[in-house]
Order: C-alpha cells, then structure tokens, then sequence
C-alpha cells in the first residue's frame, strides 16, 4: 500500500530588509512545524522513522531555494523540500526595498494503516 497523509500544516516566514528568499523559507517551515504535535508516535507505538515528510516552499524566485540544506533543517530524516512560485515580495514604493513572503505546505505521511485500527 501507498503512505497516507495524515497531517499537513502551513506556515508563513519572510525576510524584511535582505530580500533573503532562504531565509524567507526556513522561517515559513519553521513557522509550519511549530503549529504541529505528534502524539501518534507515543499514542500508537509506531516509530518516528517510518514517517515521510514533504514540504513544498513558495517564493518569487524558487531557483534561489537550497532545497537539500531547508531538508537538512527538518527533524525527521525521511524529508524532501520542493520550490515552486509563489509566496510574493512587496516593494517599499520610497525606498525600493523588497520584502520576501514565503509560504509552506508541510505534510507528513505513514505506511498505511486502515487494517491496524477497528470501529468500536
């Protein structure tokens, strides 16, 4: 059987005054993360490793993502991050300045397990 999502969450992270598109993005996961807890672990026995996580990151500029190292940030060691356009940068009209807004998509995937679990 295919993983099954059984959580996903989303946050937001920007870079004020370095039009930072990596920085925008880890803080956007960060972000993400922080709005989550797993209790199915110690809930269900099953084991943290068996968990997949994939993250999709949107900004203006996906080229300008490290994708491996926003992976190497995450805490389980089944993660993949993709880049895509999105988010957005908004000019400061005075002073030209960018400000970089990047949204996150975390989702977290287990082996299926529709036959471990009965309606009582």
């Amino acid at each position: 059987m295919t993983d099954q999502r059984f959580i996903i969450e989303m946050g937001m992270g920007n870079d004020l005054h370095g039009m930072d598109y990596q920085k925008a993005a880890r803080r956007a996961i960060e972000d993400a993360i922080r709005h989550s807890t797993l209790p199915i672990f110690g809930s269900t026995g099953l084991e943290p490793g068996q968990m997949r996580v994939a993250v999709t990151v949107g900004v203006q500029d996906p080229a300008k993502l490290d994708t491996d190292a926003l992976a190497e940030g995450l805490p389980r060691e089944r993660a993949t991050v993709r880049a895509v356009k999105g988010g957005q940068n908004v000019t400061n009209p005075e002073t030209g300045e960018t400000l970089v807004i990047a949204t996150a998509a975390v989702e977290a995937f287990l082996p299926y397990q529709g036959d471990r679990w009965t309606s009582g």
